[in-house]
């Protein structure tokens, strides 16, 4: 892939950009591999790839220029806007919207906000496309001065983008260098945005994570699905769980399911998508406060964020007598840290997924086995 912004030296987010795709892959593998150690129980499967551009689902635009010439994009070192609407990561489909977007910015005279001066409202523009090419759309704003004006062009800009499903106000006052803040208003009737993974009905509320690359966390969920059904464990629990991807999937017949994240808005997407199932629940809490006092299942599935599951949930898995875990990383050196914290629960497959290419990121999804069950300390209570 070549991107004009990047040869130009206006973006380097991508830092592996203009290289071949599967060179990008084997290095991944090669890191991957080196961060685990050479383990001789552990087979590692093909790597998962996808499309090497416009592979993005989502779209995390900063709002720099002015209300009548708007940039949307990234800032560069002085806090300036850099317009980056014609990203090649984006597909062609969502990145037809960013044009919308800047016009409306005008129309409702949302005034950019300026780094340096600290002045101005509109911090950010955060969507989301669905795999049917629905979108959920997030204003993030400096005050809620500007929401009477957004909600009196909303009809613009409904009938300009049909396939805008949610749109809402996220309130980011102080000057952070983060993408969102915690009050998120509502502004549409519709609440979630229908993500269908794999036949599978997920929904996503505006501050629910979803992963970024729709193609390869189907196969991310596929591949861990097969792996639980072939240990046929009758209870599991997915912890990290976020709007309940593993834990829909591995759901089956008998079967107890429980997902806990921290996140609410997640939980309340998760318990939608999972009205008709029974023997699935989920909650809002801490993973390892959750595991610390509840009865072990036979298999856990983490899906924790960059720093791992930590020390102490990491000792109490491997002080439980939980036969399986499976395991998805999104930065194997916090994973190989884990796994040194848990010598019992050996790795017995691992497979890279391909999730951000053009970067040095990947995922990679694990299937630990317990390899002495007998005369394990019991956590059952």
């Amino acid at each position: 892939m070549r991107c004009a912004y990047f040869d130009a030296g206006v973006c380097r987010s991508c830092t592996w950009m203009g290289r071949p795709h599967g060179e990008q892959v084997a290095d991944k593998e090669r890191h991957c591999a080196n961060l685990l150690g050479e383990r001789d129980d552990l087979v590692w499967l093909p790597p998962v790839t996808g499309l090497e551009s416009g592979y993005r689902n989502k779209a995390k635009m900063v709002v720099g220029g002015t209300v009548d010439h708007p940039t949307l994009g990234i800032l560069d070192a002085g806090g300036r806007g850099v317009d980056l609407q014609g990203c090649g990561l984006y597909p062609a489909s969502l990145a037809a919207c960013f044009p919308v977007l800047a016009a409306f910015v005008t129309r409702a005279t949302l005034t950019p906000y300026d780094v340096p001066a600290r002045t101005g409202e509109l911090k950010n523009l955060l969507v989301t496309q669905s795999p049917d090419g629905e979108l959920l759309l997030r204003f993030v704003l400096r005050s809620q001065e500007p929401v009477a004006r957004i909600r009196k062009h909303l009809p613009w800009l409904l009938d300009a983008l049909p396939q805008l499903r949610v749109v809402s106000v996220n309130l980011l006052p102080d000057h952070k260098a983060v993408l969102e803040g915690d009050r998120e208003i509502l502004l549409t009737p519709t609440e979630t945005l229908r993500m269908r993974v794999n036949g599978i009905d997920l929904h996503l509320r505006p501050q629910s994570f979803f992963q970024t690359n729709t193609e390869v966390a189907a196969a991310l969920y596929r591949h861990a699905a097969s792996w639980v059904e072939e240990l046929a464990p009758s209870s599991v629990w997915d912890l990290y769980c976020g709007v309940g991807g593993f834990a829909l999937h591995v759901a089956a017949p008998g079967r107890a399911v429980v997902g806990i994240e921290t996140s609410v808005e997640a939980i309340a997407s998760a318990t939608l998508s999972a009205a008709d199932l029974s023997g699935v629940r989920f909650a809002a809490g801490d993973a390892t406060e959750f595991a610390l006092g509840a009865q072990a299942p036979d298999l856990v599935i983490v899906n924790p964020p960059r720093r791992g599951i930590g020390e102490q949930l990491s000792r109490w898995l491997e002080a439980s007598d939980v036969r399986h875990v499976v395991y998805s990383s999104c930065n194997a050196a916090s994973l190989a840290r884990d796994l040194d914290a848990m010598p019992s629960l050996r790795p017995r497959r691992a497979q890279v997924l391909d999730m951000f290419p053009q970067t040095t990121h990947y995922e990679v999804l694990t299937l630990l086995e317990r390899s002495n069950p007998l005369g394990r300390a019991s956590t059952r209570r």
